[in-house]
């Protein structure tokens, strides 16, 4: 199998959670934990999140032996993150591998005896080797421009396969860029495809090039392509090279394509492929590959297995209704990881029955899966009640171990409740799971007041993992209610494409109707008691809510939209993506843009709103919150808004410690604000 890195970042959700709480009747209170008065568990904070640390980037040894993962820590700055690399080995306690505090993506050499990494250490990200056997790291490459994106190493352990993002002018990484300051500061901006979240696009590009580590000479397999490539990786014989690249003539305006490219020596084909996105290649031998194919960007993804030899793919698992993730090939089956109703759950396929089948995984979220060609596995898991922890099996059917105990001491402190989940119907007859948590303690004839948590995306989900903001919530006496609704995934594709053209429609009435069914369920939920927030999607469903309805008593809006003319043209999606997702441009279907934007509607608004946004936002940028603010000013709504500086859409998740916390309190300021009882 080959040793791969990729540079993904570093998941800054620093995770949260305890000990599964149990439910106990007492007199009048049903309580979330019961326990003795000298050893009581305490309710959650915000500034719990300082303490919690999250585990990733978990790497498998070729024999099985050996695991390498990195842990994650806040800065003592509280705006900065720390990262290490640990190593469980033999089934021994972890063992912290380095101690500089920005160190990431190890992958162990193919004999075993070496640890590569990268590393942001001495001034600048490089690549890194240290012994298994213990001592310090040796630098053993350092580019002068451009960065490294993913490193995979050849069989003989002799060469490495480099992804880097430079300017394809660029003849070699390896030399310094000549200075100049007579430049003026400026983009010059020509493709529909210019900036993502962190900014402005330049001219790099993403390509592939090798290192030969003997020599210490650096070649360019595509890396002066105008094109981007990736996920490389060596066949098991080291021969060929296999990627992914979109060479589509309109790839730099958005178009969705992709194709899989195998290179041997200098002989470069590209694969047989249907028309459509074809990537993720994973070699099952020195002859054929297995790759995820969609024929369109809401169509259901395929495997595809391809035979080199003849040129030809056949079809191992069709029309899924999982999407693949951390897709990887050993113990003679293909694995990977998937969201499925809530969970994040394990998958395999046998290439010779094809199909796929559950695994394990249900009720928790499984992460950073790594699987040796042993069939020795180990991942990162978590869930409502169970902070990041790691955990190994020899093999898939041997006895799992926790092997990290970071999070124990946190987690015995807390009081903390796990989601009761139920079903309801929405008007089309999908089967809804709600899911609820409830306060720490319900008095019997009293009423509580509720949270309706609405998910972004419309894509993506929700359920069995930990989320900070929902046991704060519920810590300061709320109950949360949420609901994967229609366009989320992990409940098949039909379920997701409904609310495609429907913005506002199926995704608004699901939340609406699971809320409905939480007070019929629930006879202490407090119906003058209703609150509402979301981010992105869930902030413009947040702003849509309080314009067709005032049951909600105050409203938190993240990062959301109101105007989805003006997000069409200011935020980092193309034209050719807001057509597909919007049945025409702005001009063709306007009617809908407008008609679909809380804006056109913010005169009927009520409820007091605080306005979360951030000034370095380029999914939602911070004009669609100025303009949400302004209509609710202009129609004398209570209104706040708070900016934070320098963060972009992913502030809840992966921003400045210090800000995330801070966004956490004043969600909770703001609900108690309006509270009856204030």
């Amino acid at each position: 199998m080959n040793r791969t890195i990729s540079l993904n970042s570093i998941s800054a959700a620093l995770f949260s959670a305890a000990l599964l709480s149990t439910a106990v009747l007492s007199g009048t209170f049903i309580s979330g934990a019961v326990l003795a008065d000298d050893n009581t568990p305490r309710l959650v904070t915000a500034e719990d999140y300082y303490r919690m640390v999250d585990l990733g980037d978990v790497q498998i040894s070729a024999d099985g032996q050996s695991v390498a993962f990195v842990k994650t820590t806040v800065g003592d700055d509280k705006r900065s993150r720390n990262s290490t690399i640990w190593v469980h080995r033999n089934g021994e306690p972890v063992l912290q591998f380095t101690r500089e505090k920005s160190d990431f993506s190890p992958v162990f050499t193919n004999d075993g005896k070496q640890l590569l990494f990268l590393s942001g250490r001495d001034n600048g990200t490089a690549l890194y080797s240290i012994s298994l056997s213990g001592g310090e790291a040796q630098e053993l490459l350092r580019l002068q421009q451009g960065s490294i994106s993913s490193v995979s190493i050849h069989p003989n352990d002799q060469e490495l396969l480099l992804t880097v993002r430079v300017d394809p002018e660029v003849e070699s990484p390896l030399e310094k860029a000549a200075e100049s300051d007579d430049k003026p500061d400026i983009s010059v901006i020509t493709n529909a495809v210019y900036k993502r979240q962190g900014g402005y696009l330049n001219e790099d590009r993403t390509g592939l090039w090798r290192y030969n580590l003997a020599e210490k000479t650096l070649d360019a397999i595509t890396g002066n392509s105008q094109w981007h490539e990736g996920s490389a990786s060596y066949s098991p014989n080291g021969e060929c090279i296999a990627f992914a690249s979109n060479r589509h003539p309109e790839a730099d305006e958005g178009y969705f394509a992709s194709s899989v490219f195998v290179r041997c020596g200098n002989d470069e084909r590209e694969l047989a492929t249907p028309i459509g996105h074809a990537g993720t290649p994973v070699w099952t031998s020195n002859n054929s590959l297995v790759y995820v194919y969609r024929e369109s960007n809401y169509a259901a993804p395929n495997l595809h297995h391809y035979d080199l030899s003849i040129d030809a793919y056949q079809v191992v698992a069709e029309a899924m209704n999982h999407s693949p993730a951390q897709l990887q090939f050993a113990d003679n089956k293909l694995w990977f990881t998937t969201d499925d109703r809530g969970s994040r759950t394990l998958h395999n396929v046998d290439l010779d029955r094809g199909g796929y089948q559950y695994v394990s995984g249900r009720g928790w979220s499984k992460g950073s899966f790594a699987i040796a060609n042993t069939g020795a596995m180990a991942w990162v898991e978590h869930n409502e009640v169970t902070l990041p922890r790691l955990v190994y099996a020899a093999a898939s059917n041997d006895e799992r171990i926790v092997v990290t105990d970071f999070n124990d001491a946190l987690q015995s402190e807390l009081d903390l409740a796990a989601y009761e989940v139920f079903q309801t119907e929405n008007e089309r007859g999908d089967i809804l799971d709600v899911f609820m948590l409830r306060p720490p303690q319900v008095v019997q004839g009293e009423r509580y007041p509720v949270i309706l948590n609405i998910k972004g995306g419309p894509g993506g989900m929700w359920g069995h993992q930990w989320f900070h903001e929902m046991q704060l919530m519920r810590a300061h006496g709320y109950a949360v209610v949420f609901v994967n609704y229609r366009g989320s995934s992990g409940y098949g594709q039909d379920f997701a494409e409904q609310v495609r053209l429907d913005y506002g429609g199926a995704d608004f009435r699901d939340n609406i109707v699971a809320l409905d069914a939480a007070f019929e369920r629930y006879n202490w939920l407090d119906a003058d008691q209703q609150f509402i927030t979301g981010g992105s999607h869930g902030g413009f469903l947040t702003n849509w809510a309080t314009t067709q309805t005032n049951r909600f008593r105050a409203a938190v809006t993240q990062r959301s939209v109101s105007n989805w003319i003006s997000e069409a043209g200011t935020q980092a999606f193309p034209p050719l993506s807001m057509i597909e997702e919007f049945g025409g441009t702005i001009w063709e279907n306007y009617d809908y843009y407008w008609g679909r934007s809380p804006l056109k509607y913010a005169d009927r608004v009520s409820t007091p709103t605080l306005i979360i946004h951030s000034n370095h936002d380029h999914i939602t940028p911070i004009g669609q919150g100025e303009e949400w603010f302004f209509a609710l000013k202009a129609n004398n709504v209570p209104v706040e808004m708070v900016v934070f500086d320098r963060e972009g859409h992913g502030l809840s998740r992966g921003g400045r410690p210090i800000n995330l916390v801070e966004r956490l309190n004043r969600i909770i300021a703001w609900f108690d604000r309006y509270k009856l009882d204030n």
